[in-house]
């Protein structure tokens, strides 16, 4: 399976409760801050939920 690297590139203040949990559970806690995933269906839809947020790139 595919890994990605999500990055968060923009605060999560003044956004929903719901999308700073999901930011969290992410594994980003402030900006500039990276994580490396599997491409799996619920990782890419959380990604796709706070996708104003965050960058993603793909990890060979």
């Amino acid at each position: 399976m595919a890994k990605i690297k999500v990055t968060l590139v923009r605060s999560t203040i003044r956004h929903s409760k719901r999308q700073v949990e999901t930011v969290r559970s992410l594994g980003l806690r402030r900006i500039s801050s990276s994580a490396v995933h599997e491409a799996t269906p619920p990782i890419l839809g959380m990604v796709a939920k706070v996708s104003h947020l965050v960058r993603v790139e793909e990890v060979k």
